[in-house]
């Protein structure tokens, strides 16, 4: 199976595994997000003698007999006598002091949880076989608040990490990797629906249109992704209801928090606060400040992040039931087509152009770095309205607003016009104004304009 993306990570995972010495790594993230493949992938390009154990929810001596037969497998030994893993894990270390060994322990949390002082036990032998050794040990786990503890000042091995990689989904780019022989404007509807998880967009057909890959994979009774969303959350949240209260309030457009608690029937503030903090956390909803105004609180909202959960509740668990008993072509024409053309992608084409001038700015093609993104917020006290302008950017020459346009027709010097002066009305000062278009462009170009065809957004 062919392996994308992630060179970012690839690069630094090398460098450290091409030390001389002990190195200990911790990867982490959401499930489903490619640790394990990322993992495999390395060690299969490295050309060093590797362990790669998935830790078991199961007792301790039952992992260190799994783990003993590797080993035995590995070097060629008769049957391991080991009973508790710091044994083994000391063994490992001592016989990698005259070679390369790797170690990993994915799912590190089950292992965690079946010895106690697990923690304490590794920070010993790491400190003691740093400059000996050249263990390259590496920590994995799909329990993000979990393997984030260990980082912080009162555990064990605070400090101790080499290396530390928090896995994020994948952006538009890399994700349309997995279906290069879509179009442009349905690797932009994939992404809106299955996101940045390689999980989900190795599942995708490129024999199948986007509209059967969706029922397919989550519209239609029995889809391989119909529960996925849900048994995502409950591996991490106790009360799923206050969760699914949450995502359903935030799908209709609810953001900011007043707003969600009125519409989410969650039983108190405290409890919506518990809840969204999990769900950050669990890095399915992200909160968002506008960058012309960070600390105000009353103006930050909070968005999902994941673009199968923004999907799922705004189209199949609201209408469940619906789904249930209807053709698949006939639910998805009356409840999902007209809405996911008109408003759905249009929304999440927003934020694959905010995902495309991060890139470019990484990469230097900008013609002035910017220092932010994000939302601009204004107050228009003589209309007494308010609102947002979803991309900005802000330089050391001022504001850039950007306007994502996902519209049949190509956008017009009627339309530029009527965008400038709206962001005039409000008070926004801008030196430049950006438009990225699905469909090109009628307009007669001139300095203050930056227009960005949607193709060049895959080149």
């Amino acid at each position: 199976m062919k392996f994308y993306g992630r060179e970012t990570e690839k690069k630094k995972i090398f460098r450290c595994m091409r030390k001389e010495t002990s190195q200990s790594i911790l990867i982490y993230g959401r499930r489903r997000v490619g640790k394990s493949e990322l993992i495999k992938h390395c060690l299969h390009s490295l050309d060093q003698p590797a362990i790669y154990y998935e830790c078991k929810q199961t007792t301790e001596f039952n992992n260190v007999e799994s783990i003993c037969s590797l080993i035995a497998e590995q070097f060629n030994l008769p049957p391991l006598g080991f009973s508790h893993i710091g044994q083994v894990l000391e063994y490992l270390y001592r016989r990698s002091m005259d070679g390369d060994l790797i170690l990993v322990l994915d799912e590190y949390p089950y292992l965690r949880a079946a010895v106690k002082g697990l923690d304490s036990i590794i920070q010993s032998l790491i400190d003691r076989y740093h400059s000996e050794s050249k263990l390259k040990l590496i920590l994995c786990g799909s329990y993000v608040e979990t393997m984030k503890s260990l980082l912080t000042k009162n555990n064990p091995l605070y400090g101790r990490m080499d290396l530390i990689i928090d896995l994020k989904q994948m952006d538009y780019y890399e994700s349309a990797m997995f279906y290069p022989s879509f179009s442009d404007e349905d690797k932009v509807r994939l992404y809106s629906v299955f996101g940045g998880v390689p999980y989900y967009n190795r599942l995708i057909d490129q024999s199948l249109s986007v509209k059967e890959n969706i029922q397919e994979l989550i519209a239609m009774p029995g889809a391989r992704l119909e529960n996925e969303v849900t048994a995502y959350l409950q591996t991490e949240i106790s009360k799923i209801t206050n969760a699914n209260e949450v995502f359903e309030a935030m799908a209709k457009g609810f953001k900011r928090y007043s707003d969600i608690f009125d519409q989410s029937h969650v039983s108190s503030s405290p409890t919506l606060a518990d809840v969204l903090d999990k769900l950050i956390k669990m890095e399915v909803i992200r909160k968002e400040a506008p960058i012309n105004d960070e600390k105000n609180r009353k103006k930050t909202g909070y968005f999902i992040a994941d673009n199968l959960s923004a999907f799922f509740y705004r189209y199949i668990h609201r209408y469940l039931s619906q789904m249930n008993v209807m053709d698949p072509d006939v639910f998805f024409e009356r409840y999902i087509q007209k809405d996911f053309e008109e408003q759905y992608v249009p929304h999440c084409f927003e934020e694959v152009c905010k995902q495309y001038l991060i890139r470019m700015n990484r990469s230097g093609a900008l013609p002035v770095i910017f220092d932010q993104i994000g939302k601009y917020y204004y107050d228009d006290p003589a209309s007494r309205t308010n609102g947002e302008f979803d991309v900005v950017t802000s330089d050391p020459n001022g504001f850039i607003f950007y306007d994502a346009k996902f519209r049949k027709s190509p956008v017009t010097e009627k339309t530029v016009k009527e965008e400038i002066e709206q962001i005039e009305r409000t008070g926004l000062k801008c030196y430049k104004y950006g438009f990225i278009s699905r469909s090109g462009f009628d307009v007669q170009k001139d300095s203050t304009l930056i227009l960005i065809d949607l193709h060049e957004l895959y080149q």
